[in-house]
């Protein structure tokens, strides 16, 4: 009489189908989060880069106009050459100006590129250091200052 090895129930190895499910539901839930989460933190980084090239332009401004007594250098801003530097980046995301400066005054302009994205991105400042922003949709909006968020907080 021969006695089969194994005689019990068998064992089985691997996933159910209900488990696997769960998983994906887990995953699916989780990346429903992260991921526009995400892309409002690249949009902030964007933002925060091009307020720092405006800092920066603005600086080289206020330093012509120690030196010079005026904004202008011939018809354009002193520090066009600056925003011309900046403006042919590849990688740039905003594209910077300097519209409709005077000898005393003037408003450095960043609009948003459409091919990075930023569609609808306006950051302004002018001598005053007055700062304004607006977004697309009235998101990333603020009259006072750089909003970096999307209820216009700076």
């Amino acid at each position: 009489m021969r006695i089969a090895r194994f005689a019990g129930p068998r064992m089985v190895t691997g996933f159910t189908l209900l488990e696997l499910m769960i998983t994906v539901a887990i995953i699916g839930i989780l990346a429903a989060i992260a991921i526009p989460m995400y892309g409002d933190y690249v949009t902030r980084s964007k933002i925060i880069g091009a307020t720092s090239r405006l800092g920066d332009i603005r600086t080289q401004m206020e330093k012509y106009f120690m030196d010079n007594r005026t904004y202008l250098n011939g018809a354009v801003c002193g520090a066009q050459p600056s925003i011309n530097a900046y403006n042919a980046d590849p990688s740039a995301d905003f594209q910077v100006s300097c519209p409709a400066a005077t000898a005393t005054t003037y408003t450095l302009q960043a609009d948003g590129m459409p091919a990075r994205g930023m569609t609808g991105f306006t950051l302004t400042v002018d001598e005053a250091n007055l700062k304004t922003s607006t977004g697309p949709g009235g998101k990333y909006t603020n009259g006072g200052c750089w909003a970096v968020r999307k209820d216009g907080s700076c």
